[in-house]
């Protein structure tokens, strides 16, 4: 099926457009249609999963026929799909719900990890080590098992058979700087290690953290770069901030994230190396486990 999120934005953007033509503003259309403009806020800026029925009403509203009348229709069905990641509600949280529908339908996922290891490539105990580690900031809806439950979801979606082809660059600083035990840490490189030798689909690169990074300044943040095969399916660029993700669609800006991943990339260890290398650090993370160090 369609990223239905991807859909959300590409129906918020013909919402605004025919409004506009109309000449109205949000507050015009929302009292057209005896909605609140926080409604069509929410609709114009893809919060939230669309109604069939309340767009239909729009459209009639604004006297769309015919062809795109059936276009933006089609459009709003596929928004309001849902995929296997809305069944685990709120335990979830917005920005593992936005990265399970765009890994689902992509064909191309290439990411830079500077603060955590690859949400996709994670085994049990380290997720469950996560959740531990974040249970401060977390809701009401903290619930650790349906939490991991949904990550290793998460995980089998993006190893199926027809499933995206997914590469990486881990920022070595993640190895060290993640307060999880020794033995945890271990257990998760060797996990990632063997998930990357039996899937050619899966590719993981190390930064060294003194590896030099040429053609301009280091990135500020992680982020992550979704191509989809749909016809009309944009590119996506994603990028973590601590509150929120920050979702880019501008050609201008994909293409400086795209210039920054190809950068990333050659200063990285080749693929090769950087199974040599995280062997390496299991290897001494386990030493020093066994040792008490």
């Amino acid at each position: 099926m369609p990223s239905p999120y991807v859909r959300r934005r590409q129906l918020a953007v013909e919402i605004r457009k025919l409004r506009e033509s109309r000449g109205l503003t949000a507050d015009g259309l929302a009292g057209l249609m005896f909605y609140n403009r926080a409604k069509i806020s929410r609709l114009e800026n893809a919060q939230r999963r669309p109604d069939l029925t309340e767009i239909m009403d729009i459209l009639d509203a604004l006297q769309i026929t015919g062809s795109q009348y059936d276009r933006i229709c089609q459009l709003a069905r596929e928004a309001a799909q849902k995929g296997w990641w809305d069944r685990y509600g709120m335990t979830v949280g917005p920005r593992q719900k936005i990265a399970a529908d765009l890994e689902y339908n992509a064909t191309l996922v290439r990411s830079y990890d500077q603060t955590a290891m690859p949400g996709a490539l994670q085994c049990r105990p380290f997720i469950e080590a996560l959740i531990k580690l974040d249970e401060g900031q977390m809701s009401r809806d903290y619930q650790p098992e349906r939490m991991t439950e949904a990550r290793e979801r998460r995980q089998q979606e993006l190893l199926r058979q027809d499933g995206p082809s997914y590469e990486t660059i881990l920022d070595e600083c993640v190895i060290h700087r993640l307060a999880v035990r020794p033995e945890v840490m271990a257990t998760q490189l060797r996990h990632m290690i063997s998930t990357v030798t039996e899937r050619q689909s899966i590719n993981v690169r190390v930064l060294l953290h003194n590896a030099c990074i040429p053609g301009g300044l280091p990135p500020q943040s992680s982020f992550y770069l979704y191509t989809f095969s749909e016809p009309g399916d944009p590119p996506i660029a994603v990028v973590d901030t601590v509150t929120a993700d920050l979702i880019l669609t501008q050609h201008g800006e994909l293409a400086r994230y795209n210039v920054m991943y190809d950068r990333l990339r050659k200063a990285a260890l080749s693929s090769e190396d950087s199974i040599a290398f995280l062997e390496r650090v299991a290897n001494r993370v386990t030493s020093q486990a066994g040792s008490g160090a």
